[in-house]
């Protein structure tokens, strides 16, 4: 359907209007956990014109896309090639695993402060490893799985013709595993947001996660928090969609086998 995601999207905001619109009686004073998309989208104005704890929206915003697509980009660089070389090597593979298995099921909280402590940093360094870590690992596991998912006949067939390691890494492995390569850093992208107003709660004066945090925990201002978090939501939405329309052009196979 061409116009579901618009059909859908405007549903939830009708509802969340209807919901809440006793807030826009002038007699209401209350500080409701659920503010308006009206009252929201005022807050969203105020907040572009004179910013939000003496920094812009922009800065917000840029700080925590540097951190997230640093991280991201740091994954990608190391996951891919050290998962793809795991899952075709096992006895490699046995010693990782132990280590990314160990750290995925952790909290970020639970390690950030030792992160912190080895760096011996309270600025960028630490936050990006953080959201590292949380992209690391689903995207490490997803190439591990992809390269033991590819068809040994595939393999066996291109043996005999006399094809080396590497022709067969290149022509066979690689293509076939794609597809699930690209699945994991749709889901390493969706965890290392997940983790981002975790990252940005310590020792920061910027970002979005900040920004929902000191919305929350200092001002009570519910109508920032939700300014962070749509912005959170919209842009992974976006980011997804971009690598989805990569997976359409680079993929342009999958399902047809």
């Amino acid at each position: 359907m061409k116009y579901s995601k618009l059909i859908v999207w405007s549903t939830i905001i009708a509802i969340w209007f209807l919901l809440t619109i006793n807030q826009l009686n002038p007699d209401y004073t209350g500080n409701a956990y659920i503010p308006n998309p009206y009252l929201v989208i005022l807050k969203l104005f105020e907040i572009i014109r004179e910013g939000y704890y003496g920094i812009s929206l922009f800065k917000h915003i840029g700080s925590s896309f540097y951190r997230l697509l640093m991280a991201i980009l740091l994954a990608i660089i190391t996951a891919i090639p050290l998962g793809l070389l795991c899952g075709y090597y096992k006895k490699i593979e046995v010693f990782v695993s132990q280590i990314v298995n160990f750290l995925r099921p952790l909290p970020p909280l639970a390690y950030y402060t030792l992160i912190v402590l080895l760096v011996r940093s309270i600025d960028n360094e630490p936050k990006i490893i953080l959201l590292y870590i949380a992209a690391f690992c689903p995207l490490y596991i997803a190439c591990v799985m992809a390269v033991r998912q590819v068809k040994k006949d595939h393999i066996l067939s291109v043996k005999t013709l006399g094809a080396s390691n590497l022709q067969i890494f290149r022509n066979v492995v690689l293509p076939s595993s794609l597809p699930n390569i690209i699945t994991g850093l749709r889901t390493g992208v969706g965890v290392a947001y997940t983790t981002l107003v975790t990252a940005e709660i310590f020792a920061a004066e910027s970002g979005l996660g900040f920004l929902i945090f000191y919305a929350y925990e200092v001002k009570q201002d519910y109508a920032s928090v939700f300014i962070g978090i749509i912005i959170i939501g919209v842009s992974a939405l976006l980011l997804d969609s971009l690598i989805k329309t990569i997976e359409n052009k680079l993929v342009f196979w999958k399902g047809l086998a």
